[in-house]
């Protein structure tokens, strides 16, 4: 892989880089968690009390991350979360994000909050391409997506269940980064405060494609991201039940997973009700900020359903490190949102692919660290006090 001339040497690098380039609305709608933030620094301050043991004299001249998931060969143990905000971090950001997966043989999911249609990312990224779903509370609106989506042929379903109750973020309401966008005062003078931006993006979006608006949602519910006519009431889920996931794995016909599991019950349940895999996850700190991280809810769960049905993780990942320690927590595959979000508003497809090189480069050289030629090799005993790792309460009795 090569990432051309843009100087980022890591995650970090692309976050402080895109900062500087966005609206200060639009890049905490990105970057912010919910409430005080404390789940989102939790995500990422988890991996630290994780530690490896090294192997030594092992010939790790050959190294390979490819990963088996769902059938299909990914050249790396981590894929692209679903994001919904590309198209406001870089004009044509979700196709250019779609290509930079397929450049890097990743799989990349197209949110359903996606401001390009996922036909129009079909046609022009190609790669191994998973829908996202949110079960609105109009089920019959959202299965007809779902035929949508199977029409498109999608092979594998995402569907989000954590965000039944939006999080408490604070920042959109004062940024006025909210659906309808609210053209205050303040919201405009952080526009104009980014002029660079504010012409290749947003001025773009107008010219050649017209007011920003949910391009996968149905004329129904809203027309575009100024639109009052926005309904809001259509997709609220606060009835969704495992009922609602059982018609949803009767209607779709390729791999179902669950998205936002914590609980090692909820992704027992999930495997009983024929999923054919579960992402542990907290939303990336952005719905509940008392939550616990999803790399210390792991081992339970992986304990608990490895082998009935694939264990993916998400939430917090920034290292080639912390991708690896996901693995050797049980997780079958790792993925992540934030950081080609951060490419992408650096760059484009450029930086988005940055972000992915970033984190082929810091995967490869653990694995050589840790005396490893393959991500089968990753496992329980490249930690150190494993069960320790995987136990980080202690309980009142102890």
């Amino acid at each position: 892989m090569s990432g051309g001339k843009l100087n980022a040497y890591n995650i970090e690098d692309l976050r402080r880089m895109a900062k500087r380039r966005l609206p200060r609305g639009i890049f905490e709608f990105v970057d912010g968690g919910c409430e005080d933030e404390v789940a989102l620094r939790n995500n990422c301050a988890a991996f630290e009390g994780i530690k490896f043991r090294t192997r030594v004299l092992a010939d790790v001249s050959t190294r390979s991350q490819d990963t088996q998931i769902f059938g299909k060969t990914s050249k790396m143990p981590i894929g692209i979360s679903p994001t919904g905000t590309a198209g406001l971090l870089s004009f044509g950001g979700e196709v250019g994000l779609a290509k930079a997966a397929a450049r890097a043989g990743v799989p990349c999911t197209v949110a359903t909050n996606g401001m390009t249609s996922m036909e129009e990312i079909v046609n022009e990224a190609g790669g191994d391409l998973w829908f996202q779903l949110y079960m609105w509370s109009d089920k019959e609106l959202s299965l007809k997506l779902v035929d949508r989506v199977k029409s498109v042929g999608f092979e594998t379903l995402i569907v989000t269940v954590d965000s039944t109750i939006s999080g408490n973020r604070e920042y959109n309401h004062r940024n006025g980064f909210e659906v309808p966008l609210q053209y205050t005062p303040r919201m405009v003078a952080q526009l104009l405060a980014k002029p660079e931006w504010l012409v290749t993006c947003l001025l773009q979006q107008f010219i050649k494609r017209g007011v920003p608006k949910f391009e996968n949602y149905p004329p129904e519910v809203m027309d575009g991201l100024l639109s009052k006519s926005f309904k809001r009431s259509a997709l609220k889920n606060e009835m969704l039940d495992w009922n609602d996931f059982r018609r949803l794995r009767d209607r779709w016909p390729g791999k179902l997973v669950l998205k936002g599991v914590l609980h090692p019950d909820d992704a027992a349940m999930a495997a009983d009700c024929g999923a054919d895999g579960v992402i542990v996850s907290n939303h990336g700190g952005r719905s509940l900020d008392a939550s616990l991280a999803p790399i210390q809810a792991l081992p339970e769960i992986a304990a608990r359903v490895g082998g009935r049905t694939t264990v993916i993780v998400d939430s917090g990942f920034r290292r080639g490190t912390d991708v690896v320690k996901g693995l050797a927590l049980g997780a079958d595959f790792v993925m992540a949102g934030r950081p080609t979000l951060y490419g992408t508003a650096v760059a484009g497809e450029a930086g988005a692919y940055r972000a992915l090189e970033i984190f082929q480069e810091e995967i490869g050289r653990v694995m050589g660290q840790l005396g490893l030629h393959s991500v089968d090799e990753i496992g329980p005993d490249c930690l150190w006090q494993p069960s320790a790792a995987a136990t980080p309460f202690r309980t009142a009795a102890e």
